[in-house]
């Protein structure tokens, strides 16, 4: 049985994955049985840990998890090796040091975060001009994949001599998100960007820009490619984001897993696609 342990199925990129994972396994009934486990929010950190343990309890044989956060779920994790459960990391990847300490080796499927932020903000880039203003709002900051993120587009800004006037968490959160871009805007009435490490918090960011009346004049952009941003993509409310195929990602992990259980043992870290989505790359 293969456990996949998520973060808030609230967010539509975790709801697309546990929908991939449920299809795979129903075309592939005779291979594996599956458990599909997600948490209330982005950042509940001690349900997760729950879930895990609860997995372990249950015996499973191995366990595909997206980490709320890439350093304190690690202990529960190392629990679960002990216990002889394969451990695959998707998403978010967990934390190499703190790893170490704990004595285990997990490997992560995923993606480049910082590469595919950076192509990201990239497109954003290229409709503005050197000393432009932009901001940046990043997720959870003990996630390494909201650092990795915020990396990618700080390296965007850098290579297009852009002025990056503010640099804050929003939680990965569309409210929060929009709150802050509300009081940005107001702060800097010159600026032209702001830079999102997830589509909620880009979803929040263009909410706050249409109020103010500056949609197409202040860019967004995002990271997920969630359905709802499909419309602010084509309308232009939203000017990029990058699709890390959440469905598919959850399947690379899976087989990861079962592949682990056949040969008895874990190789190298594995690499999945990101494309960028922009209204003429739809």
């Amino acid at each position: 049985m293969v456990a996949v342990v998520m973060k808030s199925l609230a967010n539509g990129f975790f709801a697309t994955m546990a929908t991939g994972a449920a299809a795979d396994q129903a075309s592939r009934p005779n291979l594996y049985r599956i458990v599909l486990n997600g948490t209330r929010n982005e950042s509940d950190l001690a349900q997760q840990v729950a879930l895990i343990d609860a997995m372990i309890a249950k015996q499973v044989d191995a366990i595909v998890v997206a980490p709320t956060d890439s350093k304190a779920v690690v202990p529960a994790l190392a629990r679960a090796r002990k216990a002889g459960i394969v451990v695959v990391n998707i998403d978010n990847r967990l934390d190499a040091a703190v790893l170490k300490d704990y004595g285990v080796r997990i490997p992560y499927v995923g993606p480049d975060n910082r590469a595919g932020a950076a192509e990201v903000g990239a497109v954003v880039a290229r409709q503005l001009k050197p000393g432009d203003q932009v901001a940046i709002l990043e997720g959870i900051t003990t996630a390494d994949n909201s650092r990795q993120r915020r990396q990618g587009l700080e390296d965007a800004a850098r290579a297009a001599r852009l002025t990056v006037v503010s640099q804050q968490s929003a939680d990965w959160d569309q409210t929060k998100a929009a709150q802050i871009t509300a009081a940005l805007l107001i702060r800097y009435p010159d600026l032209k960007a702001v830079l999102c490490a997830n589509d909620s918090m880009a979803l929040g960011a263009a909410s706050a820009v249409g109020q103010a009346g500056r949609t197409g004049e202040v860019l967004v952009s995002g990271f997920d490619n969630l359905p709802a941003t499909k419309p602010l993509i084509a309308n232009g409310a939203m000017v990029s984001t990058a699709d890390q195929h959440g469905d598919r990602l959850v399947v690379f992990g899976i087989d990861y897993a079962l592949s682990a259980l056949k040969n008895g043992g874990t190789g190298p870290d594995r690499k999945t696609p990101v494309d960028i989505v922009t209204r003429e790359a739809r």
